[in-house]
């Protein structure tokens, strides 16, 4: 539904490159790796690129990123 030119943004969690990052995410948000959520599957961040990329976005990146939080950005040529 994204007409030529229009940019689809998608905030989302991405996996942290190491474990400890990922400790350290979830303490700033004030969460253990006991209390968080089991079903949270985090995936690499240029596995989700590639995702928009495989839809026919160009121009792919990431905007933005806050640990675990990434803003990855494509445009419909």
């Amino acid at each position: 539904m994204l007409r030529p030119g229009g940019v689809f943004c998608n905030l989302e969690h991405v996996d942290s490159p190491t474990p400890d990052l990922h400790d350290e995410f979830l303490r700033r948000i004030g969460c253990t790796r006991e209390s968080e959520d089991p079903s949270n599957h985090l995936l690499e961040m240029e596995i989700q690129l590639a995702w928009l990329r495989e839809i026919g976005l160009v121009d792919v990146d990431c905007s933005w990123k806050w640990r675990e939080l990434a803003l990855l950005v494509g445009r419909k040529p």
